[in-house]
């Protein structure tokens, strides 16, 4: 397996395979192909590619200066467990390296993932959400 992990800037990414992979994933059924094109456009991502194949992928919305928060991160069932997404956090927080403060919501068990790129668990603080 040849994996490499690119920046968007880097190697654009087509809509269509960020799309098949959030549904191998089970993910984001209501997206459609169009808005994930223009979300593809704004803020900092990374994709992973095994040749052609997109088999893994995350992104951050950014004020550009004193805020990020990561969104997205993926990475194909059968390609799981052997480092790729610790590298595309690590490949996504160099994209945002000139931002003070970035923060993420996890799963509880995804916790120790994310510690590995020296993100800390904050009990003080709690998650809101409105839709």
């Amino acid at each position: 397996m040849n994996v490499n992990i690119w920046s968007f800037a880097e190697k654009s990414i087509d809509p269509s395979k960020l799309m098949n992979l959030y549904q191998i994933a089970g993910w984001w059924e209501e997206r459609e192909e169009k808005d994930i094109k223009e979300m593809l456009n704004q803020g900092a991502s990374v994709g992973a590619w095994n040749g052609d194949q997109l088999i893994g992928f995350a992104r951050a919305i950014s004020d550009g200066k004193f805020r990020a928060y990561v969104e997205d991160v993926v990475v194909h069932r059968e390609f799981q467990s052997v480092g790729i997404g610790a590298n595309l956090v690590a490949n996504l927080l160099h994209e945002l390296s000139d931002i003070d403060v970035i923060s993420l919501f996890c799963d509880e068990d995804l916790i120790p993932f994310y510690e590995k790129n020296n993100f800390k668990h904050s009990k003080s603080q709690f998650v809101m959400h409105r839709k």
